[in-house]
C-alpha cells in the first residue's frame, strides 16, 4: 500500500465502516482518518455502534464533521496530511428523497463539491468516490454496462449521484485529480443499513410482524455481499486510473420472493407478506455488467446470496437484543 494517511467520509455509515474495519485489520502502517457526522437518518446507535468498533484500533482518528459545510471541513481537515480520499459519505435511500430533497442537494452534491475541491487544495491527487446503480434509472438494456446512457434518472437521490459523477470528470479535467467512481449494486450484510430490505425484513420475520413486498414480489436485484464491495474498493485504491467508473455487483440478480425464502430459512419463521404496487423512484431489475470491473479492477464476487444472507440473519439472531429495536 503506498498510501499512509486515507481519509474516510462516511466511516460510521455501513460500507464506510466496513471499509475502515478492513483497512485497520491489515495496514498496521496506515493511519485512517474518519469523518461522519452521526446524523439520525435511521438509529444512531447503529453509527455509534460501527464508531465505537472503529476507535478500539491505534491507528483510527475519528473526527464528527458535516462535510457539507465547508467552514467546518477546512478546519477541521487543513492540518491533516492525507494523501487519498474514499469518499463514501452521503445521504442515502431512493425513497426518503421524495420526502426531503434538500438534504440530498445539501449533502451528495455541495457535499462532494467540497470533497473534491479540498482535494484541489490540498494537492491529495486521488479520490475514490461512491455513486450507485441508481444512476441507471430506468434503463430497459439488462445488464446494466457503464457505457449505456444514465442521462434520465427517476429519483432525486440518482440525480446527486450522477452529478458526483460529472463533478468528478470536470475536477479530473481541469486539475488532474485521478478520480475513480464506483456505482454500488445493493449492498448488504452485517451491521448494514436498517432501512434496507434486508434488515426490515429480517427484524419483522423474527418479531413475527408483517414485511412490505413491493411490485408484489416481482422486483430482482443484484444483491453484493459486503465483503465483495470492501475487495472492490479496496483494488480501486491500489490500482492506478486517471479516471474511471466501475459497477460493483455481484452479476447475478434474484428475485425478492427468493431472497424472502432464505431469510425464512435462515430465521426459522414464516414471513406474513404484506403485498403493494410498485414505489416511485424504484425500478424493477437492477443487473450489473461486470465485464469492465472484472478486467481492469479484477474484481470477482465471491460469496453467493445464499451464503450472504445466511450470515447476514445469523448474525442478526446474536445481535438481537440489540438490533430489533433499530
Amino acid at each position: 500500500m503506498k498510501y499512509s494517511d486515507i481519509l474516510v467520509t462516511g466511516s460510521a455509515g455501513f460500507i464506510g465502516f466496513h471499509l475502515c474495519k478492513y483497512l485497520l485489520e491489515n495496514f498496521e502502517d496506515i493511519k485512517v482518518v474518519g469523518v461522519d457526522n452521526l446524523n439520525n437518518y435511521y438509529n444512531p446507535i447503529l453509527k455509534k455502534k460501527r464508531n465505537e468498533i472503529l476507535k478500539s484500533y491505534n491507528n483510527y482518528e475519528f473526527i464528527k464533521l458535516d462535510f457539507s459545510n465547508w467552514d467546518e471541513l477546512l478546519e477541521s481537515l487543513k492540518d491533516k496530511e492525507i494523501d487519498l480520499i474514499v469518499h463514501l459519505g452521503a445521504q442515502a435511500g431512493v425513497r426518503y428523497s421524495l420526502k426531503n430533497p434538500w438534504v440530498y442537494v445539501k449533502s451528495n452534491d455541495l457535499g462532494t463539491l467540497n470533497i473534491f475541491e479540498f482535494a484541489r487544495r490540498f494537492d491529495i491527487n486521488k479520490v475514490v468516490y461512491a455513486s450507485s446503480s441508481s444512476v441507471y434509472g430506468g434503463n430497459k438494456k439488462i445488464p446494466f454496462s457503464e457505457d449505456d446512457r444514465v442521462d434520465k434518472p427517476i429519483s432525486l437521490y440518482a440525480a446527486t449521484k450522477r452529478a458526483n459523477e460529472l463533478m468528478a470528470h470536470t475536477y479530473h479535467h481541469l486539475y488532474g485529480i485521478k478520480m475513480i467512481g464506483l456505482r454500488f449494486f445493493t449492498v448488504y450484510g452485517e451491521y448494514g443499513r436498517p432501512d434496507m430490505a434486508f434488515w426490515k425484513f429480517t427484524k419483522n420475520i423474527l418479531l413475527g410482524k408483517p414485511i412490505d413486498v413491493y411490485n408484489y414480489g416481482k422486483m430482482m436485484r443484484d444483491f453484493t455481499y459486503i465483503s465483495d464491495v470492501v475487495d472492490g474498493i479496496m483494488s480501486a485504491i491500489k490500482k492506478d486510473f486517471e479516471y474511471e467508473i466501475f459497477n460493483l455487483g455481484n452479476d447475478n440478480p434474484v428475485k425478492l420472493e427468493y431472497a424472502i425464502s432464505l431469510i425464512e430459512k435462515y430465521s426459522g419463521k414464516k414471513a406474513i407478506k404484506n403485498y403493494l404496487p410498485m414505489q416511485p423512484g424504484d425500478v424493477e431489475k437492477t443487473w450489473a455488467d461486470l465485464t469492465k470491473s472484472r478486467k481492469l479492477l479484477d474484481y470477482n464476487p465471491k460469496v453467493s446470496i445464499e451464503d450472504g444472507l445466511k450470515r447476514f440473519v445469523y448474525w442478526f439472531k446474536e445481535n438481537f437484543d440489540w438490533v430489533k429495536d433499530i
